[in-house]
Order: structure tokens, then C-alpha cells, then sequence
């Protein structure tokens, strides 16, 4: 019974070096001290686990799996849960890394974590996933919990994932745990708003950009790579804000329409034939092709990696809103910055997930459930709260949007563990 490791990936870089480099970068802009960044430099704990698996053809196949905490200076560490066969030990570093500085750029009393198992779950049954997932919550039972570590949905992963953690850790406590992960059903004490949270949260971020702008959202074009849950609901979101949607993808290519996509249309399809491909009144084009439209907001909401050193150059949006985590390379950064594309970074522009997620632990430590026009309008203030406290530093001291939530973040956690000290 051989474990499952990482399959080829789609990274173009070493994602843990690249998250480095990042934090090494603003370290130098907030005068970080240099014993400080030797701790904000490394995950406080990675584990690594294999978790054997019953296949519905009675054969055991054993998958590599991982949860990683950051940091726990400001609070109990928060994070998803991905399942895809590219995922790696770096990869999930650095998604814990870029939590931690989320985490604290919109306030809230976590540090950063991440999870991930190296499987392909679009060819596994259902039956077969549940015990994957039972099976992986039971491996890493003893590092989660409501007041240690919170997990939430990734890529590949679902509200019905987040169930199965919640029921298999509640069957070892003796009872029901309601905060020990986020992203639950909402019969099962998940929060209104929960689903649509990071892309409400985008849609937050490209308004107030828009408004510096004195650009309305009405009739801006915008394509969007990625047609999960993020870029599946930025696009609702956005169209029936009057933006045309010029273009969508998902894993398998895109399609694209210069006057307009009917989203609403597009969904079905995707629904009915699980591709966007041949949707009506639209034309196929790859992947590749659509960060290179003519737009005015780029959304890559798919995996890490989208825009590189490769292709910054074609971009032609005036602005990036990262719904994904770490499409942008600090390469491409550097090039779309001297291009004059305002990129709306990561730990800002998908933030309202984990702003959602605290709200559903909040509610469930109390039992107590929140109407889902309180829901998003908590989001919004803390959301756009966070943006003009990035907007205010990146117009004072003329650094990139991604530099300014950084040094924000980043001086957040280390005030934080400077005030704790360092133990014994």
C-alpha cells in the first residue's frame, strides 16, 4: 500500500520561498527587526500524515496529506482544507503564511493555517471522499480544535466536507463542537452569507478601487479565470452590478464574449454539461488567453501562478483583484507595477471568506445565529475598513497595494509578539 505523494504541478516558483521573499520585502520597508523576521519566517508546525483509504472497489489506496500553523501570536489559527493533486508541503506553508498576514489585515483573532490532501477528488465517488475525509480529521484530531485550529472549505472542498470534520470530531468528543471548523452546512450551524463571503468581499475591494477612480462598476468588462465558488459568485455578484462579464473559465478552458456574458446562463450550462465550454453565444479560448483580454478588471480566481514573469507584459486590465491565493508572482508584480495595473492583493481582495468564517465560529460559541443582511454588512465594514487603511499607506508612502497590506499585517503580528514575549 504505497501513499499517494504530490502529483506535477501547476507552480511556476517554489510558493514557501515566494511567500518568504514577500514578507523579506516589507520587512525591509517597516524596519523589521531581524530576530523578529527569523520567527515570522517559519511555520510553527507542520504535520504530515498518511490516510489510508477504503476505495469503492475494495482496494486501499493511502493519500498524502498536511496541516500547517504559522503563526498563533494574535489567536488560534484559521485555514482551509484544499484537495488537489498538486498539492505540496511548500504550497501549503505558504497558504498558512498568507493567512496569518489576512488574518490580521482585517482585524480578526487568528493566526494562519492551512490543510491539503493529495488526491483528485473529481475522480473520486462520494462514498470514497467521506472516508478520505473522516479519516484525515481522525490523523490530525489532536492538532484542530475551536480554540487551537479552525478549518474551513479550499479548493476541492465543500460544506459537505466541513460536515464530515465536524460530525467525526463531535463522535470523538462525545458531543457537538460547532466551532471547530467553518464553512458547515447551515443545518448544521454554518453562517448565512457563508458561501458567497469571499466574493462579496472581492466585489467590496473592486468597488472602493473603482470609486477611487470615479469609475462606476456599471459597465466596467471583466473577466474572471476560475469558476468555483470565488469566481463563480464574483461573477453573479459583479453582473448584477451592471459590469459586463467578458469572459469565464474553469479547469478545462473558457469562453468569451466581448459584449457580454450571460452569467446566469453560463452557470446552468456549466450545471447541466460540467464544462462552460460551448455555452451559448459564446466563443471557446484558453486559459492563457483570457488574462491577456482587453478589460478593465482581471479577476484570477483559480489556483496560484496565473501571472508571471511570462505574461505580465500582455495584461491589459487596469486593475487585478487576486481572488485567488497567490496568482500574481512577485516577478509579475514588479512588472505590472512599473505598467502602472493596480493589483488588489490576495490577503485583501479574498479575505471575506475568513471574515465570514469568524463571524460563523463567533456564532457558533454562542449558539446564537446572525440574519444574513447583519452577515454581509459586518463584512462590508470590515472589509472596506481594510482597504482604506491599505489605500491610505499605498497613497502616503507610493508602494504597491500588496507592500501596504503587508506592512500592515506583518507589524500587527509582530506588535502581537512582542507584546507576548517569547517563551520561557
Amino acid at each position: 500500500m504505497a501513499t499517494l505523494a504530490s502529483q506535477p504541478t501547476h507552480l511556476k516558483e517554489d510558493p514557501w520561498e515566494m511567500a518568504r521573499s514577500q514578507l523579506r520585502r516589507v520587512a525591509t520597508l517597516i524596519d523589521l527587526d531581524e530576530n523578529m523576521l527569523n520567527v515570522l519566517s517559519e511555520c510553527k508546525k507542520a504535520v504530515i500524515v498518511s490516510v489510508p483509504t477504503r476505495m469503492d472497489d475494495g482496494s486501499v489506496q493511502a493519500f498524502e496529506a498536511f496541516r500547517v500553523n504559522h503563526n498563533i501570536a494574535r489567536g488560534p489559527s484559521k485555514g482551509g482544507i484544499r484537495y488537489h493533486p498538486g498539492v505540496t508541503l511548500a504550497e501549503t506553508k505558504a497558504l498558512a503564511m498568507w493567512m496569518t498576514w489576512k488574518c490580521a489585515l482585517m482585524g480578526l483573532p487568528f493566526g494562519g493555517a492551512k490543510g491539503g490532501v493529495v488526491c483528485d477528488p473529481k475522480t473520486m465517488s462520494v462514498t470514497e471522499l467521506e472516508r478520505l475525509t473522516r479519516r484525515y480529521t481522525t490523523e490530525i484530531i489532536n492538532q484542530i480544535g475551536p480554540e487551537v485550529d479552525i478549518p474551513a472549505p479550499d479548493v476541492g472542498t465543500s460544506p459537505r466536507e466541513m460536515a464530515w470534520i465536524f460530525d467525526t470530531y463531535s463522535m470523538n468528543k462525545g458531543y457537538s463542537v460547532l466551532g471547530v471548523v467553518t464553512g458547515k452546512p447551515l443545518t448544521v450551524g454554518g453562517s448565512l452569507g457563508r458561501v458567497e463571503a469571499t466574493a462579496r468581499g472581492a466585489t467590496f475591494c473592486v468597488r472602493e478601487a473603482l470609486r477611487r477612480r470615479d469609475q462606476p462598476v456599471a459597465g466596467r468588462r471583466v473577466a474572471i479565470q476560475g469558476f468555483g465558488n470565488v469566481g463563480r459568485n464574483l461573477a453573479l455578484i459583479l453582473s448584477g452590478d451592471g459590469a459586463r462579464i467578458v469572459a469565464l473559465s474553469d479547469s478545462s478552458g473558457g469562453i468569451h464574449n466581448a459584449d457580454g456574458i450571460d452569467v446566469a446562463a453560463a452557470v446552468e450550462h456549466k450545471r447541466e454539461n460540467g464544462t462552460l465550454g460551448g455555452a451559448p453565444g459564446t466563443e471557446a479560448i484558453s486559459n492563457d488567453d483570457l488574462v491577456l483580454l482587453d478589460c478593465d478588471v482581471l479577476a484570477p480566481c483559480a489556483l496560484e501562478h496565473s501571472l508571471t514573469a511570462e505574461n505580465a507584459d500582455g495584461v491589459r486590465a487596469d486593475i487585478v483583484v487576486e481572488g485567488a491565493n497567490g496568482p500574481v508572482t512577485p516577478a509579475a508584480d514588479r512588472i505590472l507595477e512599473e505598467r502602472g495595473v493596480l493589483v488588489l492583493p490576495d490577503v485583501l481582495a479574498n479575505a471575506g471568506g475568513v471574515v465570514v468564517s469568524y463571524f460563523e465560529w463567533v456564532q457558533g460559541l454562542q449558539e446564537y445565529f446572525w440574519k444574513e443582511s447583519e452577515v454581509n454588512a459586518k463584512l462590508n465594514e470590515i472589509v472596506t475598513r481594510a482597504f482604506a487603511e491599505t489605500w491610505e499607506l499605498h497613497e502616503r508612502r507610493s508602494i504597491p497595494m500588496r507592500e501596504a497590506a503587508y506592512a500592515i499585517a506583518v507589524g500587527r503580528v509582530a506588535e502581537a509578539t512582542t507584546t507576548r514575549g517569547l517563551y520561557p
